[in-house]
């Protein structure tokens, strides 16, 4: 088949260039509005066998290809991107709830990610130099090259279906690696439509999968031996028990936070920092990794940041995804919704007392949480202690810097953390001090520009994202010694 979708309108897999049919099917439902968006091929571990053979088949190629071709490959896809970002972002609206504005962002994400990828793809480069640094090494010296580590399997999670997937994809792709990617269950519709992309783009077909599965089905991604690297996006409880059975293959981990947000005694603007925090802390309904969670905020200014905060939380409009005035998108479903609500009840049975939020909307399916604000809550509930992937935020006094540092680093989590200060000398303790992966400065923990180094430590993760720095797990050094 050379469509994407059948006659019966059921979207199929992508497996090694070609559209396959699978006797089971997934319904992909719209979170707003309980619509069914898609009937999507849901694949077995025979059509993963089949795409694995494939990818190891087509390492050969795949390792041969010339800088410039990997580079065009992935430039196509990159203008392709560029060009249906409309069709795409509604798309993505439907099958995650997002809102247009976000969906648009991800999208300019999704291309500037693949073009990053362009430019890495011709700068995989070796070194030389002599080996007579003693006299073992007398009259030898050393040549060494980068080469594809071999096949790559990449599940990825439903908040960014398309670039969480992309920095996985463009990576593997730019290092000659084959891939075999696992979209999330709720949102496959996206990452297929972009498997028709790359089929065109001239990239090795049977170099490339997607393969919409159970976690069952999955399972064979994370323990069969054809698979040189995994790498996963998700839960630390998944995570960390797919590293325990991959064996002997490299894994990457991009998991969990509860991002800290730090907030000094002096703030030189205002309106940037409740715009860039209220951007932190709800958008995408606050399923963001690096959402702003924890906020701590030197005693002296609580008071007119509440005030602040509260009022432009407060303004946000939950409704439907696709309707452009809609800044408050839903959550993926009522269990996330119904989870979070608990452990709100749970803070504030504790004491916690809600400065704004936790309403439900009167739209859609019910899955929406209006923008929740907490102040006194004890550093044992959950919603300060876990990842609460929804639209809430804690609110916590500090009366130093170094105290806001020791709060942010009690915690199991350690992705990002943002801080607002005009000392700059503070901005580098911060930086020695903070048991995390990234520090933003002037900015919320969620910012997250596509070539950087991206992960965590911790709970938070393993390796790190960032096109450049995914493809070093990919490639490996190999070493020629010669005389002379």
């Amino acid at each position: 088949m050379n469509s994407m979708v059948n006659d019966s309108d059921k979207t199929l897999a992508y497996l090694a260039g070609e559209w396959v049919d699978t006797a089971e099917s997934l319904e992909v439902i719209n979170p707003y509005n309980g619509e069914r968006v898609a009937r999507v091929a849901l694949c077995g571990p025979g059509e993963i066998d089949r795409a694995l053979d494939a990818a190891v088949a087509s390492l050969e190629e795949t390792r041969r290809l010339e800088p410039w071709q990997r580079a065009r490959a992935l430039a196509h896809v990159r203008d392709q991107l560029i060009a249906r970002r409309e069709e795409f972002a509604r798309v993505l609206s439907q099958e995650n709830g997002k809102t247009l504005a976000e969906s648009r962002l991800e999208l300019d994400r999704s291309a500037a990610t693949f073009d990053i990828a362009v430019g890495e793809a011709t700068r995989i480069y070796g070194e030389a130099y002599d080996l007579g640094i003693n006299p073992m090494g007398a009259g030898r010296r050393a040549m060494v090259r980068h080469y594809p580590v071999g096949v790559v399997a990449g599940v990825a999670p439903f908040n960014f279906p398309m670039n969480l997937a992309i920095h996985k994809i463009a990576p593997a792709m730019a290092a000659g690696c084959p891939m075999v990617l696992k979209p999330a269950s709720k949102t496959p519709v996206t990452a297929l439509m972009l498997a028709g992309i790359i089929q065109e783009s001239g990239w090795p077909l049977k170099a490339f999968s997607v393969l919409p599965c159970d976690r069952v089905a999955g399972q064979m991604l994370v323990e069969d031996e054809r698979i040189q690297l995994l790498t996963f996006t998700g839960s630390p409880e998944v995570g960390w028990k797919m590293k325990q059975q991959a064996g002997r293959k490299k894994v990457v981990l991009e998991l969990g936070g509860n991002a800290g947000l730090i907030v000094d005694r002096e703030v030189q603007d205002w309106e940037w920092l409740i715009k860039r925090a209220v951007m932190g802390a709800f958008y995408q309904c606050g399923q963001v990794c690096i959402s702003v969670q924890r906020i701590f905020l030197h005693q002296e200014i609580v008071g007119e940041f509440r005030a602040r905060f509260r009022q432009a939380a407060e303004a946000l409009r939950p409704g439907d995804p696709l309707d452009e005035a809609t800044t408050l998108g839903p959550m993926i479903d009522r269990a996330n919704r119904e989870r979070l609500q608990n452990w709100i009840t749970e803070a504030m049975d504790q004491g916690a007392r809600l400065v704004t939020g936790n309403q439900v909307p009167a739209l859609g399916q019910g899955n929406g949480l209006t923008a929740t604000i907490l102040e006194e809550v004890d550093a044992s509930c959950r919603v300060v202690a876990e990842e609460a992937f929804g639209p809430v935020v804690v609110l916590t006094p500090v009366e130093s810097m170094e105290e806001a540092f020791a709060r942010v680093n009690a915690s199991r989590f350690g992705l990002q953390c943002g801080i607002f200060t005009r000392d700059f000398s503070t901005v580098m303790r911060a930086f020695d001090a903070l048991e995390v992966g990234g520090v933003i400065h002037d900015d919320v923990p969620s910012l997250r520009v596509d070539s950087m180094p991206y992960g965590g430590v911790k709970d938070s993760g393993l390796g790190r994202e960032g096109v450049k720095y995914a493809m070093r797990d990919m490639l490996e050094e190999r070493v020629l010694v010669y005389r002379k």
